[in-house]
């Protein structure tokens, strides 16, 4: 009986939360390692359907990082970064397309074992992009990583579309520019970048990591909040730099569009998005204004 007690306490302390956030979108990005573990992205997942059960409006947009490093090494291609980006050659550009695409139909397979209605949708028919131009922290000079994008618009028609029929969209970060050329997106500049257009509610960052580290090689150093305000000085002492700096920059460019908070989160964590979006007291990296 009192276990019955306790699961009664959970529901009552999520119901403020859920009454809160009912008809809100919120778009979950969903990457890193724990993309590898089957039984992780299954368990990610039916929390994102609860969520979409108890009236909110997800939307995922997920990454394929490791699985696209494993397809270069087996074809001998050297994986290179610059600033957080992956530098894509026009055979790169196709194995991320293949990759991101295979991974995309695993997501919806488990979603609907799990009952839920969902529905692919491909970033080159919603983000339109330019080459971008990236700077090398180490050198300051330009570098050019071949043919990643820019977001410069996001189509939201379809995503809404999706929402409207009561559905989880599952989005991966790929754009096409004018004439047709594809380009490799950063998932977390997609993620926010879509959240910007949706002027959704919340973007969470749903990675490896328990959420920013002062030390990397410390969980105990994990900043709960960070402010807007806060940012320059954090990458100016170098605390968010590689793969870290396009996820804080993307969700600075969400917040000052609107989005009320964005959060950074460890998806090897049992429940994390539930713990975070239901509980008195959350997990991992807040940022805020």
């Amino acid at each position: 009986m009192r276990d019955l007690t306790s699961k009664a306490a959970t529901l009552i302390e999520a119901m403020p939360y859920i009454q809160d956030f009912r008809d809100e979108i919120v778009v979950v990005k969903f990457g890193g390692s724990a993309m590898e573990d089957p039984v992780l992205v299954e368990q990610v997942l039916r929390d994102i359907i609860f969520m979409e059960c108890v009236g909110m409006k997800p939307v995922i947009v997920h990454g394929g990082g490791k699985a696209i490093n494993a397809r270069m090494e087996r074809e001998g291609i050297p994986v290179r970064k610059v600033a957080g980006m992956r530098v894509t050659c026009e055979h790169t550009v196709r194995i991320v397309d293949e990759e991101l695409h295979d991974l995309n139909g695993q997501v919806l397979d488990l979603l609907t074992k799990n009952k839920a209605r969902a529905r692919r949708i491909s970033g080159k028919d919603i983000l339109t992009a330019e080459k971008m131009i990236v700077t090398d922290p180490v050198t300051g000079k330009t570098a050019d990583v071949g043919f990643v994008g820019d977001v410069t618009h996001v189509y939201t028609k379809p995503i809404l579309e999706v929402l409207q029929r009561e559905a989880i969209p599952v989005i991966c970060p790929l754009a096409v520019d004018a004439k047709g050329q594809v380009f490799n997106i950063n998932a977390d500049i997609a993620a926010a970048k879509i959240a910007k257009a949706l002027k959704a509610r919340k973007l969470v960052f749903l990675s490896d990591v328990p959420g920013m580290l002062r030390n990397p090689k410390d969980e105990s150093t994990l900043i709960s909040t960070i402010r807007i305000g806060e940012v320059d000085g954090y990458i100016a002492d170098g605390t968010i730099s590689g793969g870290m700096l396009p996820k804080v920059q993307s969700a600075v460019d969400a917040l000052q569009a609107g989005c009320r908070k964005v959060h950074m989160i460890d998806g090897r964590l049992p429940h994390s998005l539930l713990l975070e979006f239901f509980t008195d007291k959350g997990v991992g990296t807040e940022i805020i204004h």
